[in-house]
């Protein structure tokens, strides 16, 4: 039976269908809304407001739940690759033996790069973000591999293409900042090994390959993979419903996972645990001032816009965090202070009425920073867990057949209809 919620306005009843998603929760259908009475809605930053049916990734903030095409994010990072996790997010299901053979295959025979791209990045000035760099460059990849058609086996070659190169390009951006040779990838290597040795490997330090440290990896980028409508996830479906190539619309969702309050968090925890530190390290006064309404202070790394409850992401990269640092025994004065942070702020009623737990942000950064990734690298190696889910996103809306171009509307503010005044009355 087919549910209404009733509109009233003025004296006149219109029936908006609801929509009930598989996890039970419901929408209201406002499609015809402005048709029938003229009105839209307004929804600032879109915290109310559904874009698309979709199928990949659910979440529930108040119960702190996270399943990737239905299963939890807890399974994937303990049982799964991140080859394999980005399978299942791409092709709705997990692969078997085989076609996780020929996937693997194809990750290997396109992760090479074409040599006219070095130049590029050889142009870009010293002091460029590593962020801006990959943004650019990704969007450049459509001149040097353009699509042959749009048949399935050549959507899946370029998307497959993307996962490779992407993570080649990262690390050529390293190594070129750094004025070191190229390490390219090697193919006995699974994709989490290679990154890491292309990123560290040298001619006079070969690097050893740490089954800890790739652990950590292949769990933070699981992690990272996909997590619903957020804001670089639906830049990429908003650019990609223009019907762009995929290279542009990935290139999108890059810029918006460049801000600060998004993908740039991580790398801003570091930023704020190094000043506290500059400072004379007293974390107590830090919450003291987080709390204080009059201090714009911000205390990054804590609390979810989502999540009312523990991110359950920051439960395993917490974990994953502990079980670094004591194998790797590293010893750290900014990892100290991390951990007397959250220390603090987790026994604080404040934070605990607020929900303001430690997110992922806050501990992915002390991970990256253990594995030796530097600080301005943060949110490309974010960028990089997240490239399955925005492929399967971009894929999920082209295939969909209510397939609409996104055009928002708004309430405008400006100034009513006056005459021109020309320039000599002025």
């Amino acid at each position: 039976m087919d549910e209404f919620v009733t509109l009233i306005y003025d004296g006149k009843e219109i029936q908006l269908p609801m929509v009930t998603g598989s996890e039970g929760e419901k929408a209201i259908d406002i499609s015809r809304l402005r048709a029938e009475t003229g009105f839209i809605t307004l929804d600032p930053g879109y915290a109310n407001t559904g874009s698309c049916l979709s199928g990949i990734t659910f979440m529930d903030g108040e119960k702190g739940i996270l399943r990737y095409r239905g299963i939890p994010v807890e399974q994937l990072a303990t049982k799964s690759s991140f080859k394999e996790t980005a399978y299942l997010l791409i092709n709705g299901r997990l692969p078997n033996r085989d076609e996780l053979t020929r996937f693997s295959v194809m990750l290997n025979d396109n992760s090479l790069v074409h040599t006219d791209l070095k130049g590029f990045y050889q142009n870009f000035p010293r002091a460029s973000h590593p962020m801006g760099i990959l943004s650019s460059m990704v969007n450049a990849l459509k001149s040097f591999y353009p699509e042959l058609d749009t048949l399935e086996e050549e959507i899946n070659i370029t998307m497959t293409r993307l996962l490779a190169k992407v993570r080649t390009m990262a690390a050529m951006s390293y190594k070129i900042s750094r004025g070191h040779e190229i390490v390219l990838p090697r193919p006995e290597l699974t994709y989490c090994e290679n990154f890491l040795n292309m990123m560290f490997d040298t001619p006079v330090t070969p690097y050893e390959i740490k089954r800890e440290v790739v652990n950590a990896l292949r769990v933070f980028w699981i992690l990272h993979a996909d997590h619903e409508q957020n804001c670089s996830t639906s830049s990429v479906r908003m650019v990609g419903s223009a019907r762009v190539n995929l290279y542009a619309a990935i290139s999108s969702g890059i810029a918006a996972l460049w801000g600060p309050l998004h993908g740039g968090a991580n790398q801003a925890v570091i930023e704020m645990l190094t000043k506290i530190q500059e400072e004379g390290g007293d974390c107590a006064k830090i919450v003291q001032r987080a709390k204080d309404r009059n201090d714009p202070f911000r205390l990054m790394g804590f609390g979810h816009r989502v999540y009312k409850t523990y991110d359950p992401r920051a439960k395993i990269m917490k974990k994953m965090c502990d079980e670094l640092l004591e194998s790797m025994q590293i010893t750290d004065p900014l990892l100290d202070t991390a951990r007397e942070l959250e220390e603090i702020a987790l026994k604080d009623p404040y934070f605990i009425d607020h929900h303001l737990y430690p997110n992922i942000d806050f501990y992915s950064g002390i991970v990256l920073r253990a594995i030796g990734i530097p600080t301005n690298m943060f949110t490309v190696m974010f960028a990089l867990g997240r490239l399955p889910g925005w492929i399967a996103q971009w894929k999920e809306s082209t295939d969909d057949p209510k397939w609409k171009i996104s055009r928002p509307r708004q309430i405008y503010t400006g100034n009513q209809e006056y005459d021109y005044v020309p320039l000599h009355a002025r």
